[in-house]
């Protein structure tokens, strides 16, 4: 068994409170790496009386070595659904799925709260982003369309066009085929609703579109699905080519994130100079993310501005749906969060998501306090008691606090997000590791718990970018002893502004044969 615990949330138990003070870095650093390391591989050979499974065995191989490509986690290939309101791509969704999770309703345009699934064929793992959350509007709508199709495929390495056979192209279907001809995407035309042979011929017709054969299916009936799955596996990578980030070298990518009206673009113009980005009063003006390439501190960084974030997701509508998801993109793209937050006005449950969203990505975090400028010493006083309140779980974030309109102390970002990134890419040797833990053990046991003291037996780091560690341990270790695990291992070393994972492998004894 193994359980994860995402150190960056907030816990609902009360940390682990010692007893007594100790001196764990004082013995640490009294520890050479020879002697760490001569104690890890002794704890690490101990393992061998407990039952391991090949996972197990796999993260202990790959200790120390190819830790750099570990980290450059591979994403499965992106494919993304699109067509007009009301062709059945829901239908399909689940279909594929082989479950029901997309919501299906006869009003065009049902907005959901989920955007993108987990799906498998035939041994191998995609993740499919259904665009179906649209307001249904007369006017503008192919454009409407269109425009989201566009979004779809920014974040896609190959796209299904479901086009409803029995209706035909239409000038909203047309509109799409236009835009996916301009990307250099594959393309796989779905026709649905061919129910039986006879319809077929319905599904002929639409070759004139121009990507090829037509796959004919029934989502209802799940009718040459399978078939077309096939061809889906033909044509996606093994891995994704656009999700994730680019570790390449080349800038660092920063997501500037925050609900609307933050002051996000106002920012984005003041570090870049120029009039890049439109600024409006009016709330969410921003639709599209637009990357810069900006010099700060005498280095290029590569800045990503995101719509802002409006409403919970199953709220919203049409630009807002599609704001989120490109927060989503935005975060998923990017190496370090800035997420902004307006001083002048309270905390809402609104940022709090926002920020959530950004330690759920596993990015880096540097926050943001905006419009500092305009805070007299009532409103201070008051936003302190809320950052205390509401900031407690990402007290590890640095923080800033500027004005985006003036660009008062934006030079304090650069050494803000270098502090992150460099927690973000962070690796403890293993001997440090382990010793670090042996201390800490020591002087701070596991609590009994019904005449049982749970062991941490061995810990490596599994991964960085977030750094993620794995204990081997004999029993559960509270959720209120892995807190107070986590917080020390960021004091101890230097963790400020990352996400850390801490998960549990319990392991028995192997039992010895007689």
């Amino acid at each position: 068994m193994s359980e994860t615990h995402d150190a960056g949330s907030a816990g609902h138990e009360d940390e682990y409170t010692p007893a007594e003070p100790d001196n764990v870095d004082e013995v640490l650093s009294g520890i050479d790496d020879e002697e760490a390391e001569r104690r890890a591989a002794s704890l690490r050979a101990g393992l061998a009386e407990y039952d391991l499974d090949e996972d197990d065995a796999a993260l202990l191989a790959g200790m120390g070595e190819g830790f750099e490509a570990e980290g450059e986690a591979k994403l499965d290939p992106v494919l993304a659904i699109i067509g007009r309101p009301n062709v059945g791509k829901s239908t399909l969704v689940n279909r594929i799925l082989g479950r029901r999770e997309a919501v299906v309703e006869d009003t065009p345009g049902v907005t959901r709260d989920r955007v993108s699934y987990a799906a498998h064929w035939n041994g191998r793992n995609f993740t499919l982003v259904d665009t179906g959350g649209w307001e249904h509007d007369a006017k503008g709508i192919h454009a409407r369309v269109a425009d989201q199709a566009e979004i779809a495929v920014e974040m896609a390495d190959a796209v299904l066009l479901v086009v409803d056979a029995t209706v035909g192209a239409t000038a909203t279907d047309e509109a799409v085929v236009k835009m996916l001809r301009r990307a250099r995407i594959p393309v796989i035309l779905v026709a649905n609703k061919v129910d039986d042979i006879q319809q077929e011929a319905d599904a002929a017709v639409l070759w004139g579109l121009g990507f090829g054969e037509p796959y004919p299916v029934s989502a209802l009936h799940g009718r040459g699905v399978a078939d077309l799955l096939d061809k889906i596996m033909s044509v996606l990578p093994e891995h994704s080519a656009v999700a994730g980030v680019e570790r390449t070298g080349g800038p660092r990518r920063v997501a500037l994130i925050g609900r609307p009206n933050v002051g996000k673009s106002s920012l984005l113009n003041k570090l870049a100079g120029s009039e890049r980005v439109v600024v409006d009063p009016l709330a969410g003006t921003t639709r599209d993310p637009v990357d810069e390439y900006i010099e700060l501190g005498g280095r290029t960084w590569r800045f990503v501005d995101t719509a802002g974030i409006r409403r919970r997701v199953h709220m919203q509508q049409g630009a807002d749906f599609y704001a989120s998801l490109r927060t989503q993109a935005a975060l998923e793209k990017a190496e370090v969060a800035v997420v902004l937050l307006a001083v002048d006005e309270v905390l809402s449950e609104q940022d709090v998501r926002i920020l959530q969203m950004a330690i759920e990505s596993g990015r880096a975090l540097v926050l943001a306090f905006n419009k500092w400028d305009l805070l007299d010493d009532e409103r201070r006083r008051y936003l302190e008691r809320e950052i205390e309140q509401d900031l407690a779980h990402v007290d590890w974030a640095p923080r800033v606090n500027i004005s985006a309109k003036t660009g008062w102390h934006k030079d304090r970002l650069v050494p803000a997000l270098d502090k992150a990134l460099e927690s973000w890419d962070k690796r403890i040797p293993t001997g440090r590791l382990n010793a670090f833990l042996g201390e800490l053990v020591a002087a701070h046991p596991h609590p009994v718990r019904g005449g049982k003291q749970p062991r941490i037996l061995f810990g490596t780091q599994a991964s960085s970018r977030p750094p993620k560690f794995v204990l081997f341990t004999t029993g559960f270790l509270d959720p209120g002893y892995r807190r107070f695990i986590t917080r020390r291992l960021r004091e101890t070393f230097g963790f400020e502004g990352t996400p850390i994972e801490v998960s549990m492998r319990v392991r028995e004894k192997r039992s010895r044969k007689r």
